[in-house]
């Protein structure tokens, strides 16, 4: 079980690596978007640097930001060529008939692809077929259509079992923190999930009062201690 970094704050992105977790990060236009960001490659280089920064090594995906399967496989080859000196690059292509096309070509030249927008047991199985590294189901739009986000995770990785693929499950679209606990329930290998979320899988009020208790009991210790030091001196 794995936790990636759903985001392209690299703020965000930081505070995570500085508390060494993370195991990779996921991007999508989407997210670009929200970072406000003045160049999109100057800002992948600066989440790249931040990566190196930490000697994180570990896995950054980038999505394609067109719709048009032959322009997608042309930004693929872009992006490869500019940030492919980061040797855990990945490329984010969502699912789709000729979008298999581009997943199997980059498969083809061993770059790793993150099929993003799995929907559906199909879409995830086709995707891995057409040689996908990681499919990225989407739990909590999965559940938005009214199907078991769950059982649908634990029938792909079954089914990737039998077939002795090595493509990995990541699990996206967390909504609630509990999402987080069911997607690893269910046998997701990854979960991205949003940097919001890693401060409260870390909180308990519960853990909170005991720590409070131990301080509480051993400062009074403390000064009991110092009291008779004093008094022996005196």
């Amino acid at each position: 079980m794995k936790l990636f970094v759903d985001t392209a704050d690299v703020k965000e992105l930081e505070a995570c690596l500085e508390r060494g977790f993370p195991s990779g990060v996921t991007t999508n236009p989407m997210l670009i978007a929200r970072a406000n960001c003045a160049d999109f490659s100057e800002h992948i280089r600066s989440m790249i640097d931040a990566l190196i920064q930490y000697d994180a090594k570990i896995p950054l995906s980038v999505e394609v930001n067109t719709t048009d399967p032959a322009k997608m496989a042309d930004q693929a080859e872009e992006f490869v060529r500019e940030f492919g000196d980061y040797p855990y690059l990945n490329i984010k292509i969502p699912i789709g008939w000729n979008e298999l096309k581009v997943i199997a070509q980059l498969a083809r030249r061993h770059v790793p692809v993150n099929c993003t927008c799995c929907m559906s047991y199909n879409q995830a199985v086709m995707a891995a077929r057409a040689g996908a590294r990681y499919v990225s189901l989407f739990w909590g739009r999965i559940r938005d259509i009214g199907y078991d986000a769950g059982l649908v995770v634990r029938q792909v990785k079954e089914s990737l079992r039998v077939s002795g693929l090595e493509t990995e499950i990541i699990v996206g679209s967390i909504r609630h923190l509990v999402d987080v606990n069911e997607a690893i329930q269910a046998g997701a290998d990854i979960v991205t999930v949003p940097p919001k979320f890693f401060p409260q899988m870390c909180a308990h009020p519960k853990t909170d009062e005991a720590v409070a208790q131990f301080m509480t009991e051993f400062q009074a210790w403390e000064q009991a201690v110092h009291a008779t030091h004093l008094k022996r001196a005196a």
